[in-house]
């Protein structure tokens, strides 16, 4: 990923907290057939390894896990909030008119070999932490055994379980950290002045930012 260094993001517990936060991730591999890829739930186990191993499952009828080539390092791809910049939020419009339209986002590439596994207790085991994971903000959280066990164990051998030790891990943090502190808070005034979710929590994130970078 082509990251400038305004834009570089390498606090492992920075990006491990946003992996967690966006969680679901594209996983992409070289097959027999060429590049793959699979958009599915993960879990990140950031206490397995010096940068954390990644969980997750696919479908036993998904090809990928069958033809990927273990010799080539596996991809995760986790993308954070985004939007759409138009130079009207610019102060410096106003001054030089020397702007053009650009895109804030964030973004996450984590590599590392990947495995892939049926072992039905090692299956039940993610499916468990997915599933706990996902209901624990409902107010009466569905539980795996909720389910007949039976049916349980029907679902999970329709599904092959992967691991992934991450050996690099790249992140990007796009935010407009290139531009002046008034065009930085244009852009957060004009988001904000939409009332749309996702433009506000882009706002969010560059106002954190701004706060992160603050000497103390």
């Amino acid at each position: 990923m082509y990251i400038p260094e305004d834009f570089r993001a390498d606090d492992v517990p920075t990006l491990h907290a946003d992996m967690q936060r966006n969680s679901f991730a594209a996983l992409v591999t070289l097959t027999s057939a060429g590049l793959v890829a699979t958009h599915l739930p993960v879990l990140l186990d950031e206490t397995r390894g010096p940068l954390g191993t990644i969980l997750g499952h696919v479908s036993r009828a998904n090809h990928q896990w069958q033809t990927s080539n273990p010799a080539t390092e596996a991809l995760l791809l986790f993308s954070g909030p985004d939007t759409y910049v138009t130079p009207n939020w610019y102060p410096a419009k106003q001054e030089t008119h020397r702007v053009v339209p650009t895109w804030n986002y964030a973004a996450i590439h984590a590599y590392g070999a990947i495995s892939f596994f049926d072992d039905p207790t090692r299956l039940r085991e993610i499916v468990t932490r997915l599933t706990n994971l996902h209901e624990s903000t409902f107010p009466t959280p569905w539980k795996v055994t909720d389910a007949p066990a039976n049916y349980i164990d029907g679902q999970l051998k329709a599904i092959i379980g992967f691991e992934l030790p991450i050996t690099r891990i790249e992140g990007k943090h796009k935010f407009n950290q290139n531009r002046s502190a008034a065009d930085q808070a244009g852009v957060v005034q004009g988001l904000r002045s939409l009332s749309d979710p996702v433009k506000s929590a882009v706002a969010d994130f560059m106002q954190a930012l701004t706060e992160k970078s603050k000497p103390e």
